[in-house]
């Protein structure tokens, strides 16, 4: 299930699979991937679950046969950590990348890649600072505001937490699109999140049951 929204001129589908595709320009948006962050853990010898990495490949290679792809573009965080560079993890990758060689890919450099370094040279992914202007957007890790272009972040990990009877409650992912600056939700599938709370002129739209849901209106 998607949700089409218009945001600084431009169509944009809101994904269930905590993405943005921009169907003009054929362009996948994905936040905050983290691959490689369980087997980070597990070098530390935490106990996390294991196939983190494949659930997001299978999740991708799904949008890129729901939705034509021309390009990729990562919004930081691609990898979490040094130790994601695990030869396990880069063959996994590494044979998605090699599926998918005609699709231009982009990494636009956030907190965690700095840190875990550049993916390898031979997945080839372009990575670029912050902002990269694509249109009206400003596309980056960290939301902060930009002169001229709309941003389009993540880093935050947004989240809402919907409150029932008593102390009944549920959080879950979502995207938060405001009238400068608007957040993609983590599409990892081992990451935490953060509570948000729709300030004055914020859309705010719940991931859940496989599907996007509006919690406030324009």
């Amino acid at each position: 299930m998607k949700v089409v929204v218009e945001l600084a001129g431009e169509e944009l589908w809101l994904l269930a699979e905590k993405a943005i595709y921009w169907p003009r320009r054929h362009t996948l948006l994905i936040a905050d991937a983290h691959f490689g962050k369980a087997a980070a853990y597990r070098k530390l010898g935490q106990p996390v679950p294991t196939g983190t990495t494949q659930t997001n490949i299978d999740v991708l290679n799904r949008l890129m046969r729901r939705y034509p792809c021309t390009e990729v573009i990562f919004l930081g965080d691609f990898l979490h950590a040094p130790e994601s560079h695990a030869l396990n993890t880069l063959a996994a990758i590494g044979a998605w990348r090699e599926a998918h060689a005609d699709v231009s890919m982009r990494l636009i450099r956030g907190n965690h890649d700095r840190r875990a370094g550049d993916p390898p040279e031979a997945l080839k992914i372009e990575v670029v600072a912050e902002p990269w202007l694509v249109g009206p957007f400003a596309l980056q890790h960290e939301p902060q505001p930009h002169a001229t272009h709309h941003v389009l972040a993540g880093h935050v990990h947004p989240t809402f937490r919907l409150r029932g009877k008593g102390r009944q409650s549920v959080r879950a992912p979502c995207f938060c699109l405001g009238p400068r600056i608007s957040l993609l939700p983590a599409f990892g599938a081992f990451t935490g999140g953060m509570n948000v709370s729709p300030a004055p002129g914020t859309r705010l739209y719940l991931v859940a049951d496989e599907g996007v849901w509006p919690l406030t209106h324009d």
